[in-house]
């Protein structure tokens, strides 16, 4: 299994599982980048994975269901607009000879999804490098226990988000700390990667309990407060 990356939108990242010439794509914000991969790498695609329902996230599953339309297309109920098979947590299904756990994760809104398969974690906007999403649900509860939950994987689970938002995400950590030096060094790394057009991502788990003020929140009060810190940042 192989994983890379297109980068979509202004700042989004669509995420391929490859198996030999089988690619599986998760959260296609856009169409054509995909319809054009396809394409030039000669692969197959085996299916579409939705993590939630926002349009950054499936606004390109018409269209590549359009040229292959008999795809399986995998979601929660909030996606069931274009889902073909829809999970809950718990679930687990198989594509491409890979079995996948379904972790309901939801907070940035109501019916998040992740996927896990073998120690890699799909999480749409549910974590962030050093972040996670917006609680657009205003159920801050739940996007507290969401991150509580994916703090309880394996530390070294591999984590695939949905945006490139760490530069500002460790700033906003630094900016909590009176000891920011080691998270201003974390930036400098980042920033020299994404200068070379790399992403920033995959972090790990065991990244994100080092860095990560909302893994690092140990009650809903201060996770809220995190929170509502950071849409203001």
């Amino acid at each position: 299994m192989n994983i890379h990356y297109l980068k979509a939108l202004e700042d989004n990242y669509i995420w391929f599982i490859q198996a030999e010439n089988q690619v599986l794509v998760v959260d296609p914000g856009e169409s054509q980048p995909v319809l054009d991969y396809l394409k030039e790498q000669e692969l197959d695609l085996a299916g579409i994975l939705l993590t939630h329902n926002h349009a950054d996230h499936t606004d390109g599953v018409k269209a590549i269901k359009d040229v292959y339309p008999t795809i399986p297309v995998v979601g929660s109920i909030e996606t069931k607009e274009w889902a073909t098979n829809v999970y809950g947590e718990g679930d687990r299904f198989g594509l491409m000879n890979l079995t996948f756990q379904v972790l309901k994760t939801p907070g940035h809104t109501n019916d998040h999804i992740a996927f896990l398969v073998e120690g890699h974690l799909f999480c749409g906007d549910a974590l962030f490098a050093a972040g996670c999403g917006r609680v657009f649900t205003g159920d801050y509860q739940a996007a507290y226990e969401t991150i509580q939950r994916l703090q309880s994987l394996p530390e070294a689970t591999k984590v695939y988000a949905g945006h490139e938002y760490t530069l500002t995400n460790l700033a906003f950590a630094a900016s909590l700390t009176d000891n920011p030096g080691p998270l201003r060094q974390v930036q400098d790394q980042v920033k020299s990667q994404l200068d070379q057009g790399q992403a920033s991502l995959p972090t790990t788990i065991k990244q994100e309990r080092e860095w990560n003020p909302f893994m690092q929140a140990r009650s809903l009060e201060e996770f809220t407060r995190l929170r509502q810190l950071r849409d203001q940042f």
